[in-house]
């Protein structure tokens, strides 16, 4: 392969590894040109699938800052870039294996992270992305229907607990405020204080004659005593 050649190849390559959520390297000896178009097919749009040369994709990975690949790009290698489901990814090409044990999964990369064969395998049991983003939305949903059952209650308590007092009320007038009030103890001393005062007032005015009688038996006295004089 020419420089040019060469260095087109790396680049590419370090753009898939940067821009992959995760890379699968598996091992196609013996596998047939059908069984790789196949291979490609059922990995639909969620990965592309590619022989590379490993000293070229050992180049690319370095500088896309993935470290830790040297003895997996060893042999005949093909690279799955993975770009969208990372589980759904892993479960094909872990059935496709299965199936055609000719395909080998040596290893991987996840989030800059080298993963061997067995945690690649693992990832392939995870549950899809429509399955998660289905658990999320229900579990927000769930929060979002408890908050609101959350608030509402103490305004339904707060409702069943006027509505009670309504009735009440029309029931009995006296069951909430006015006459129904009980007196406290000290409303009852200003009202014992209240009738000593009016009792004192009326002996009062009983006992002491009016400003005008007193005037006039006082004229009567001076009279009287002015007759006996004369005489």
């Amino acid at each position: 392969m020419a420089r040019p050649d060469k260095a087109a190849a790396v680049a590419q390559l370090k753009d898939d590894f940067s821009n992959s959520a995760a890379v699968v390297l598996t091992e196609y000896r013996g596998l047939t040109v059908k069984h790789m178009k196949d291979l490609r097919r059922s990995l639909g749009e969620d990965a592309s699938y590619a022989v590379a040369k490993n000293t070229l994709a050992l180049i690319a990975a370095k500088e896309a800052g993935v470290e830790g690949l040297d003895e997996q790009l060893s042999g005949p290698t093909a690279l799955a870039f993975i770009k969208g489901d990372v589980a759904q990814v892993a479960k094909g090409l872990r059935d496709f294996a299965k199936a055609n044990p000719l395909l080998v999964i040596k290893g991987g990369v996840l989030e800059g992270r080298v993963l061997d064969a067995d945690q690649v395998k693992k990832l392939a049991d995870l549950e899809s992305r429509e399955v998660l983003l289905s658990k999320m939305a229900g579990a927000m949903k769930a929060s979002l229907s408890k908050a609101v059952g959350t608030f509402a209650a103490p305004l339904t308590q707060a409702a069943q607990l006027f509505g009670a007092l309504e009735t009440k009320a029309q029931e009995d007038s006296s069951a909430i405020g006015g006459a129904g009030t009980p007196a406290t103890a000290d409303d009852q001393k200003t009202d014992d204080a209240d009738s000593v005062t009016a009792s004192a007032t009326a002996e009062d005015s009983a006992g002491s004659p009016a400003p005008e009688a007193a005037d006039a038996a006082e004229t009567t006295t001076d009279a009287a005593a002015d007759a006996a004089s004369n005489e």
